[in-house]
């Protein structure tokens, strides 16, 4: 009964004020217009210059608006329907609810440490810690010591075990491949670090999201219960995450800026993970 209180109200808060803070991205207007900011680092940096992502860099903020409408129209209306779905206790239910809600963590987490300073930022703290306690609730929610045996002989382990360890490797030497080679040529910089502090996605994804994709995959393949648990959220998490990312290429292309090789990319990592996380799914018992 506890469990059912404290997650509809954090369910509830998330839905409302990440649809607020979707909309606020999404429709807010103002500003001077796009500009040249020279970086602390002497670098010139065109910043979007309207709306709530106005200090913003050009590029950076047109993805963030693409992922505002995937957060609104994808994100939390999923997140409603495993709610309903996992208080009727249904274990598939369950964990499409700490999928979804891993994804709104990792959404509101990287807003409040990647975006420049706005009106949201109150918001931005509220939806990573209600979030951040809903998942972890969601999570706590599922059995994991018969979790192995609720997956039929038709859920892809293997399939799933070997994407989500590649899909770690890929992802981390893209994210090398623009980290190192300034550390060893003393420029320091990466050209992506534009005006803000860091790189913020690349050090969150290497230092946790990653490593969490590889040893789920591994432990999968082990046939762990703990593998079953991280891999299967893990997959509706990448599911819904890299839909927002090619709705951010398509944004970024229609700005004009060069895509490629991502648009190669994403969209098959998009349309593996959104297989294998059906399948695991459908391969649950009901209950």
């Amino acid at each position: 009964m506890k469990f059912r209180k404290s997650i509809t109200v954090l369910v509830i808060l998330v839905a409302f004020f990440a649809s607020l803070a979707s909309i606020s991205g999404i429709f807010s207007k103002g500003g001077p217009g796009s500009f040249d900011y020279t970086s602390i680092r002497g670098e010139k940096v065109t910043l979007y210059g309207i709306g709530l992502y106005r200090h913003m860099s050009a590029d950076v903020a047109i993805q963030g608006i693409a992922q505002d409408y995937v957060t609104l129209f994808i994100g939390v209306p999923l997140l409603l329907i495993a709610f309903f779905w996992a208080m009727n206790g249904s274990l598939k239910g369950r964990f499409m609810l700490a999928g979804v809600l891993n994804y709104l963590f990792v959404t509101y987490l990287f807003y409040m440490n990647m975006a420049m300073y706005n009106q949201l930022f109150l918001i931005y703290i509220l939806l990573t810690g209600t979030t951040f306690f809903a998942f972890i609730l969601s999570l706590l929610s599922i059995d994991i010591q018969k979790l192995p045996e609720q997956f039929s002989e038709k859920a892809p382990v293997k399939i799933s075990g070997i994407f989500l360890i590649v899909n770690a490797v890929i992802i981390a030497l893209l994210w090398l491949s623009i980290i190192v080679p300034p550390l060893i040529d003393n420029t320091i910089y990466p050209d992506s670090v534009d005006h803000f502090t860091t790189l913020t996605v690349q050090g969150f994804d290497l230092s946790i999201l990653l490593p969490i994709s590889f040893l789920g995959g591994l432990l999968l393949l082990n046939r762990s219960r703990f593998g079953y648990l991280i891999a299967t959220v893990t997959l509706i998490f990448l599911s819904i995450l890299m839909t927002a990312l090619v709705a951010k290429i398509i944004a970024m292309a229609n700005a004009g800026v060069n895509v490629i090789p991502a648009i190669f990319i994403i969209p098959v990592i998009n349309l593996i993970s959104v297989i294998c996380s059906l399948k695991m799914v459908k391969s649950l018992n009901a209950k």
